[in-house]
């Protein structure tokens, strides 16, 4: 029988499986530690927008290998959900790695509002680094605003953090994805690298905040032109249809479109961006010290097209499935590289999406695009009614459903925070944008209803940027005039998945409640480290192999007398491992 390189790459991820699992079952469960490099390496991958229905949804489709690693040989949690209302990638990525939401870690969104600037900045810029990477003279946009990135605007420190306090800077902390923002909050403070790429070119790039240039391995990779040959390809599916293309086009901008726009919404940008963790792992030998490295990967294509065509298409599916085998040959790669029975690996997402507006429609759910009918200039339109006699004013940004408040404007005709916030969320109101609002000074005050509502609200709050108003959107009711997004509190942008693989934990399918938060809080706690700084997550005890057990190697029984539940939740009817 001829195997052809994937295919090979599986039989070998299969044997590998067989191995670890004989492994397992004949030697004590392993002792857990930091400081002792055991585990050698943790892998968390969090893979930007994938619904928390998608792994049984597409299950059957999954061979051995890849997603199935974690549901077949891995603790896997079917009810894990944010329990914030900012469902946005940033504040995602900070809640995954520090084990707070936004009222503890202070990412509330991608960007907001700067009163100081008088503009609108992202959760990472830092006009103190550079972009490090690139030649100044590059037309990209982040070589124009020659602006680096770095965590600065993080209140809390992450699992990274505690892990290189731990062992006195010898763990070895490394984060990568297609964008900054879910690069550079995953590594925390400590990271000795953050990369992602050049939007326009697809080099890989990093600020001088980790360091004053790329590390030779860094710059080969994009000398190589490694991203070259992920150009000019048809993307098909299993039975051969062409879903997309990657050859060159014009962009949004009337120029041509760059790498992060045509080959980001493909299969092909996860596999250039694993490409590139197997580069990172060999080169800066990762998961080969004395104590526990850690390496976040963020895979972003699947948001990139997510947006554009909803989840439940066939190019969804059909990414899913590509990605899946992208799995399984990354994690036959680290098992060759560092050895699975010395690896732990989780995975999880930053936020859901919602079904497209047209989608919910034909089956007579109320939805709505609402981009079409330019919202933003509406909420103005009535505010300089109200404040300037009709003369317009941008008193708001809109990122539906918050508006940040532009302060000089509203000072300007003698009207202070809590009257803006309160007329800006009748605006929004009174436009038929929403079905109520939370203003930050109300947030920062905690006056809200002692609701779960409220509690996600409460748990979005920020004291970063300017003054805003977060709104209460409709259930699939989106910002955009076409496509779809997430930002709301609503399950479908809340689900997301949350598994485990390694020795500590102990396969099944767990229905109790979970919530990302609990990711960093459960690592840290079996590695012998301090949880983060702000962490509220609690230690998923009834996925974990009892330690010292002296029938290590037979499954546990049922045990929920050691599931801590969380305020407000009922535990009395939890299942256990399936």
């Amino acid at each position: 029988m001829r195997f052809f390189p994937r295919s090979f790459a599986l039989v070998r991820c299969l044997v590998m499986i067989v191995v670890v699992a004989l492994v397992v079952s004949t030697i004590p469960v392993a002792f857990a530690s930091a400081y002792n490099a055991h585990p050698k390496l943790i892998v968390v991958i969090i893979i930007d927008q994938f619904r928390g229905d998608y792994l049984e949804r597409y299950r059957d489709q999954f061979p051995e290998g890849g997603f199935r690693l974690l549901l077949d040989h891995g603790a896997s949690f079917t009810d894990c959900n944010y329990d914030y209302a900012n469902t946005r990638t940033a504040p995602g990525h900070a809640t995954l790695f520090t084990g707070a939401y936004s009222n503890g870690h202070g990412i509330a969104a991608n960007e907001w509002w700067d009163p100081k600037k008088k503009k609108m900045v992202t959760s990472v810029e830092d006009d103190t680094t550079k972009i490090v990477g690139i030649a100044a003279d590059r037309t990209s946009d982040q070589a124009k605003d020659k602006a680096g990135a770095s965590p600065h605007n993080l209140l809390a420190d992450t699992l990274g953090d505690e892990l290189k306090l731990a062992t006195q800077g010898k763990s070895r902390v490394f984060s990568l994805s297609l964008k900054d923002r879910a690069a550079v909050l995953p590594g925390g403070f400590s990271a000795d690298g953050a990369y992602w790429i050049d939007a326009k070119s697809g080099a890989w790039i990093t600020s001088t905040y980790y360091r004053p240039d790329l590390p030779k391995w860094a710059q080969d990779f994009n000398s190589g032109n490694r991203a070259a040959k992920y150009w000019d390809r048809d993307w098909k599916s299993s039975n051969g249809d062409v879903l997309r293309s990657t050859t060159h086009r014009k962009g949004k901008d009337g120029g041509d479109a760059g790498f992060y726009e045509v080959v980001g919404s493909t299969p092909f940008a996860n596999e250039y961006e694993l490409e590139f963790a197997k580069e990172l792992v060999v080169y800066e030998n990762v998961g080969a010290g004395q104590s526990t490295d850690l390496l976040a990967i963020s895979l972003s294509p699947n948001d990139i097209l997510g947006h554009q065509v909803g989840p439940d298409s066939r190019e969804m599916a059909a990414m899913a499935l590509a990605l899946d085998r992208e799995l399984a040959d990354f994690f036959s790669f680290l098992g060759h590289q560092v050895g699975l029975v010395n690896t732990w690996i989780a995975l999880s997402a930053d936020h859901g999406i919602s079904a497209l507006p047209d989608a919910a429609k034909k089956l007579r759910i109320p939805a709505a695009n609402l981009g079409a009918g330019n919202p933003e200039t509406l909420i103005n339109h009535i505010l300089s009614a109200k404040f300037s006699q009709g003369q317009a004013v941008s008193y708001i940004k809109l990122d539906y459903p918050d508006a940040w408040l532009n302060e000089d404007a509203f000072a300007a005709v003698h009207v202070k925070q809590r009257d803006a916030e309160t007329a800006v969320g009748e605006a929004m109101e009174h436009a038929g944008l929403l079905r109520g609002y939370f203003a930050k000074s109300q947030l920062a005050e905690g006056a809200v209803p002692d609701t779960a509502l409220g509690k996600k609200f409460l748990h979005s709050y920020s004291p970063e940027g300017g003054w805003f108003v977060m709104g209460v959107p409709e259930p699939y009711t989106v910002g955009s005039a076409k496509g779809t997004d997430h930002a709301s509190p609503y399950t479908y942008d809340t689900h997301v998945p949350l598994a485990f693989y390694g020795l500590p934990f102990r396969p099944g399918t767990y229905r109790t409640h979970a919530e990302p938060v609990d990711l960093a809080v459960t690592l840290a706690s079996l590695l012998g480290i301090n949880a983060p700084t702000h962490a509220v997550g609690r230690v998923l005890t009834e996925a974990l192999v009892p330690a010292h057990s002296e029938n290590a190697s037979k499954p546990a029984k049922e045990d929920h007398t050691s599931v801590l539940p969380r305020e407000g939740h009922d535990f009395s009817r939890a299942e256990g491992p399936q």
